[in-house]
């Protein structure tokens, strides 16, 4: 079996760097915030093994990529043509997509956007939601204009980077552990809800969030470790200013269609706070169903957090061989 590769492309104007393993058509996992390609650390080689060129790329403003300081570089529309400039940079005509957290809809608007270069996709946490009926930072500030929301308290520039930043190990310690499962179903006993606590909208990200002795299962120190140190080289404004472009995309994907062409499965935990942010009594598969064509997985993992894919990795990786196997 191969060993992880890292190797640096210029994509897009800018410089991405990639962690590369296998050979075969080319999967390209795509990760949110605040994370790594580090986050695909259990799936690289599991689909590797399967006969792909598996790649995890830090997103721009991320760890070893390039971060540009202006807003307007962390448009969807240049997180979308990032990922297809990772195919021409490898050689590949066509690629498989696979997001997390932003990931996700970057890995699902490049299929959208680029549908003769990606012939499937599928995400974790966040699903295709097309280009939605008014600016995202607009609904957010109806659905929660009386209490704290985290992605309208990052819109100020600075105010967010300065308190993660002030202490990277807390700061990531706290998010990591308080929006995955066991930090998810302890901010429910308590009534609250993970990234989104009751408080008011004048408060702090971290105002409020449960200080855990030990870290979960799931994360150990060193892997806390190596997140602190992406975020050490890279600071937090490349990857927040990706919430702060949200309504710069609405006006450039006027163009985005309703519903996905490809192939696609969608994988979610139980307890992520996503299931949260816009609250509906309807069942998964059709809440989501019809945006997509082809929906070939869906499938919520009990007990599972935010954090899907480093929660449950042999659950998501059984998954991912069978979506997989299908389009194949």
């Amino acid at each position: 079996m191969s060993e992880i590769k890292f190797k640096n492309i210029e994509s897009n104007g800018i410089s991405l760097r990639l962690a590369i393993q296998g050979e075969g058509p080319l999967v390209i996992f795509c990760h949110g915030w605040p994370e790594s390609w580090y986050s695909y650390r259990y799936q690289l080689p599991i689909v590797a093994a399967a006969g792909y060129k598996a790649v995890a790329y830090d997103v721009r403003g991320y760890g070893e990529s390039d971060k540009p300081h202006e807003i307007s570089e962390y448009t969807m529309k240049k997180l979308t043509a990032d990922v297809v400039g990772i195919a021409d940079a490898l050689g590949y005509d066509e690629a498989i997509t696979i997001g997390h957290d932003w990931g996700g809809p970057i890995a699902l608007n490049t299929a959208a956007l680029y549908p003769d270069r990606i012939r499937a996709t599928g995400t974790m946490s966040v699903p295709y939601m097309g280009r939605g009926p008014m600016p995202l930072l607009d609904l957010w500030k109806e659905i929660y204009k009386d209490k704290f929301f985290y992605q309208l308290y990052f819109q100020t520039e600075g105010v967010a980077e300065k308190e993660f930043e002030e202490d990277l190990q807390r700061s990531l310690r706290m998010i990591y552990s308080n929006s995955d499962g066991r930090g998810m179903q302890n901010s429910l006993d308590k009534m609250q809800g993970g990234l989104n606590p009751e408080k008011g909208p004048d408060a702090s990200f971290l105002e409020g969030m449960e200080e855990y002795e030990d870290l979960p299962e799931w994360l150990s120190q060193d892997d806390l470790d190596y997140f602190v140190s992406q975020f050490e080289m890279s600071g937090m404004r490349g990857p927040i200013n990706r919430y702060r472009a949200q309504n710069q995309d609405w006006e450039e994907l006027s163009d985005l269609p309703d519903q996905l062409e490809q192939p696609a499965f969608f994988i979610v935990g139980t307890l992520d706070p996503t299931n949260f942010f816009v609250p509906s009594a309807e069942p998964l598969a059709k809440r989501i169903g019809p945006n997509y064509k082809n929906l070939l997985i869906v499938e919520e993992l009990e007990g599972i957090g935010h954090w899907t894919q480093q929660e449950a990795p042999d659950q998501v990786n059984k998954l991912i061989m069978e979506f997989l196997a299908k389009i194949n």
